[in-house]
């Protein structure tokens, strides 16, 4: 085995020495190639092992945060907290009020729809004045008396006639929301107007008639009583000088009549209660 091994090698050696010139340049040529295939072939290799290690990063997206970005990875995300809304209330104090008056002086506070204004009150079903300060805070109520006739619209263009030519069924009380203020009447009497357009105001009882009896009137507690006037809302005097007068004094503010044919929640839009 040796021997044939030996014989081999010589032959190769003769035929090196006889083609040496032609042959170096063909075997160098050779190995070139094959160095360069094996260049492209070990850059191949590392370009594909380079994409299946990114492809395994990509795949495990946890597994690369941790091997680059462990230390600055935020751990948790800050969130601002939510404030729950608290409900705002009127508050009566011990004063006795009906279901719609807490309900509407509740949303009026609750929303701000006073604008941060004295405001009142009137139940025309309970013929009851409610006099609170802008935070919702009752100042005083009393008794009152209120238009003849039952309804919550004011008749167009009324504020304009005398008082003779207004018929018994047009002397209402309107209800809705309006924007009053202190001022005097014809007679320089001092009142609060609600609603100037139609002649509504709220002042002290009229006693110019003694027939009307609207003293005794006030003094019942029978709403049905109080039905007398021409629509104005008659309050006693002295409950109009201790609280509505400091109330509106040099400002205005808001009177809220609440209706006796329709829902306050129509009237006002008072769609929510407030818990």
């Amino acid at each position: 085995m040796t021997t044939n091994r030996n014989m081999v090698l010589l032959s190769l050696l003769a035929a090196l020495r006889h083609q040496c010139s032609g042959s170096v340049r063909s075997i160098a040529m050779t190995m070139a190639k094959g160095l360069c295939l094996g260049l492209v072939a070990v850059s191949f290799s590392s370009h594909q092992a380079l994409a299946a290690n990114d492809a395994a990063h990509l795949s495990n997206p946890s597994r690369a945060l941790s091997a680059h970005e462990g230390a600055a990875a935020p751990s948790t995300i800050e969130t601002q907290p939510v404030v729950a809304h608290r409900p705002k209330r009127a508050n009566f104090e011990r004063e006795r009020a009906s279901q719609d008056a807490r309900h509407v002086a509740d949303w009026v506070v609750d929303s701000g729809d006073n604008r941060r204004m004295p405001f009142v009150i009137v139940d025309k079903t309970n013929a009851k004045v409610f006099v609170f300060d802008a935070n919702g805070r009752l100042r005083g109520a009393a008794r009152a008396l209120l238009g003849l006739a039952i309804g919550d619209d004011a008749v167009p263009g009324i504020g304009n006639r005398k008082l003779s030519s207004i018929r018994p069924d047009e002397r209402t009380t309107p209800a809705g929301r309006f924007v009053a203020a202190l001022g005097r009447n014809l007679h320089g009497k001092e009142i609060l107007w609600v609603d100037y357009d139609g002649a509504v105001s709220l002042h002290p009882v009229v006693t110019a008639k003694p027939e009307e009896r609207r003293a005794q009137r006030l003094a019942t507690s029978t709403s049905l009583d109080k039905r007398i006037s021409y629509g104005c809302i008659n309050v006693p005097a002295r409950f109009f000088e201790n609280i509505v007068r400091p109330a509106f004094s040099k400002t205005n503010g808001i009177v809220y009549v609440l209706p006796e044919t329709r829902s306050a929640r129509e009237v006002f839009a008072s769609y929510y209660d407030v818990e």
